[in-house]
This record gives C-alpha cells, sequence and structure tokens, in this order.
C-alpha cells in the first residue's frame, strides 16, 4: 500500500475539476462556510454528487466539517491551505543553475 504525504493528497483532492470548483467557492465563503444545500445550488449539483467529493476533500485535509444542529457546514481549513501554498512556494526562487546543453552559445 502506498501512502502519500498531504501535500500529495491535498494537490491530488484538488486536481479534480469538481472538487477544485468547490474548493475556491468554499474559500470564497470564507470561515462561515456552506452548507451542502448552498454549494449545490451554487454549482448546480446533486447532494450525492457533492458530498463524494466533500468527502475527498475532508480527507484530504482541506475542508472541515462543523455540525450546527441539524445542519452541517463546510469551511476551508485556512491554516492547512496556507501550509500547501507555503510549500509550493517555500523554494521560490532559491537560484536553480541551468547549464546551457553542448553547443549552444
Amino acid at each position: 500500500m502506498t501512502t502519500h504525504s498531504p501535500n500529495a493528497r491535498a494537490l491530488a483532492a484538488l486536481g479534480h475539476d469538481t472538487r477544485l470548483s468547490i474548493f475556491r467557492l468554499l474559500v470564497r465563503a470564507g470561515d462561515a462556510g456552506l452548507r451542502v444545500s448552498d454549494i449545490g445550488e451554487h454549482l448546480g449539483m446533486a447532494p450525492s454528487t457533492l458530498a463524494h467529493h466533500l468527502s475527498t476533500l475532508v480527507g484530504a485535509g482541506l475542508v472541515i466539517q462543523d455540525k450546527q444542529g441539524r445542519e452541517v457546514y463546510n469551511r476551508v481549513d485556512f491554516p492547512a491551505m496556507n501550509d500547501l501554498l507555503g510549500f509550493l512556494t517555500s523554494e521560490c526562487c532559491t537560484g536553480v543553475t541551468v547549464r546551457a546543453a553542448e553547443g549552444t552559445a
């Protein structure tokens, strides 16, 4: 069985157009989050489809689900998102040197 790092799981989860759309919508919603029905209304998706994709985002550590009464609110785990962004940009412009191929000027 292959295990993947948290960053690889997060990127794999976001590598699907539907999950990326859900995640971006939840980013726009902020800390208040959205109910599954709200997400479905905004994106025109069935609750059963959303449940599957939300489960993947939760499993990847990108989305947190909070039960409030009978409703479940979904919100972005902003610290996890920022950690992922930090991982992606942590070595930006650190001076990788590319050698010219032989025979080029």
